[in-house]
């Protein structure tokens, strides 16, 4: 059903769930899975009237504990491994047709409050190394169920492009005795010509090598590793910045844009004290 398969030219693990290929596909909205379970209706995956966030397990996950068997044999040039790990689905409301944009901040803080948990406590099991916080957004983006939701991945391996920016800011540490992003981000109010939003908190901008149109990185003003570190201040300043980004994303091209956002924070075992707090929207427009 999943494992990990090695890929020896790029030496990283590659997820290969099958099984995923069965879940639910874009259903009425009165059929909808993750709405809440009213009186005499379709039973969904929350047994309520109504709720704030929801935090439950992936009906079809990439990576369980325990993990499945391994149903392919690998070899001394393709290793497999068992796909151990925990998906867990995030939903941000009972509203159905709903986005992280239609919150209020004091919700988008409480959000905030949730991952923060997940990352500790997902973090916490032996077997995991990293805690993926995401969202995609979007049919476009492959999604499948409409309803205002994110995910989390909890991996028994740190994700390449993870591992690439701990050792790019180890080596800028190392070479300047300065944090890499906390660098980047004083060349960003230097310049001061791609910053979308900021408080004392937070600051969103269209990085100088934005790889795609509309990417916007959210960088802490403080030098955080992970949501472990923040304070009530960091958690209402991410909330609001949030909120007038996903807002602006929708108001600049008038309907719900589709994107993918990521969460890069630090590892949950070993010691990163060079490595730096951010998101990463990927929007698809």
């Amino acid at each position: 059903m999943s494992e990990l398969r090695w890929n020896p030219q790029l030496r990283q693990w590659v997820i290969v769930a099958t099984h995923r290929q069965d879940r639910t596909f874009n259903p009425p909205a009165e059929f909808c899975p993750l709405c809440p379970t009213l009186p005499g209706a379709f039973p969904t995956e929350v047994p309520a009237e109504d709720y704030a966030i929801v935090v439950f397990e992936n009906k079809f996950p990439a990576l369980s504990q325990p993990p499945p068997n391994l149903d392919v044999s690998g070899s001394e040039l393709y290793p497999v491994a068992p796909a151990e790990g925990v998906c867990e689905v995030v939903l941000y409301s009972s509203k159905h047709d709903g986005s992280l944009a239609d919150l209020d901040e004091e919700h988008i803080e409480n959000l905030i409050e949730v991952w923060t948990d997940r990352y500790k406590e997902l973090g916490s099991k032996e077997a995991i190394e990293y805690v993926y916080i995401f969202e995609n957004k979007g049919e476009p983006v492959g999604v499948t169920l409409s309803h205002p939701h994110g995910q989390i991945y909890a991996m028994p391996f740190i994700p390449p492009l993870i591992k690439t920016e701990l050792e790019s800011a180890k080596e800028h540490k190392e070479k300047t005795g300065n944090c890499l992003y906390c660098d980047i981000l004083k060349e960003e109010h230097k310049e001061n010509t791609r910053i979308i939003t900021e408080n004392n908190e937070f600051t969103a901008f269209v990085p100088f090598f934005a790889r795609f149109p509309f990417e916007v990185h959210i960088y802490s003003k403080h030098h955080l590793q992970s949501f472990a570190d923040f304070t009530s201040r960091e958690k209402a300043g991410l909330a609001e910045v949030l909120k007038q980004l996903t807002r602006k994303y929708d108001d600049l091209f008038g309907f719900s844009l589709p994107y993918i956002m990521a969460i890069h924070q630090g590892p949950t075992k070993g010691d990163y004290p060079e490595y730096h707090f951010h998101f990463e929207f990927y929007p698809l427009n």
